[in-house]
């Protein structure tokens, strides 16, 4: 039945991720293999491109034990629900909700997605880096920056551009 393969699938995440969860890193600012999931699923909906998924996941940790906002859109629009018509607004990110990682600190109360075990492992086992930014190039990739004035210059460039050449 399809009650059974559910409860199957849900079964062989639940194992993947006690296993992931137990041979995670030394240090990852997590207190439990439910954050880890919820971390994870943020992980996958902000990447791109394969590669990028351990860098994304070290600018969260660093994010987290420095106790910085995250920051990220795919919660604030998982948080909009039906609202979200494809455009994400300077109003949408100051509105209060629980998904709202402009607003409010650590990680949200829920996954927002689905993580894929890369995804996981990513959370699990980010690498060190002193990154606490991205932002997506434009072709699936992101650009990563150490601080604010390198993230505003890296935004200008892909965001900014990528906009101008839209219309």
């Amino acid at each position: 039945s399809d009650l059974d393969v559910l409860r199957s699938a849900y079964e062989q995440m639940r194992n993947r991720l006690e296993k992931a969860w137990a041979a995670r890193a030394e240090g990852v600012p997590l207190k439990s293999a439910y954050a880890a999931l919820i971390l994870a699923s943020i992980i996958e909906k902000e990447t791109g491109q394969g590669t990028d998924r351990p860098l994304i996941a070290s600018v969260f940790a660093n994010r987290l034990r420095t106790g910085m906002l995250l920051q990220t859109d795919p919660t604030v629009i998982y948080g909009m629900g039906e609202r979200f018509d494809g455009n994400l607004r300077r109003r949408d990110l100051d509105r209060d909700t629980a998904y709202n990682t402009y607003t409010r600190p650590g990680l949200p109360p829920t996954p927002i997605s689905m993580p894929s075990m890369a995804s996981i492992e990513a959370a699990l086992n980010p690498p060190a880096s002193d990154y606490y930014y991205f932002v997506a190039r434009g072709d699936g990739s992101s650009e990563f920056s150490r601080n604010l004035a390198e993230h505003n210059r890296a935004v200008r460039r892909f965001q900014l551009t990528r906009r101008s050449g839209d219309s």
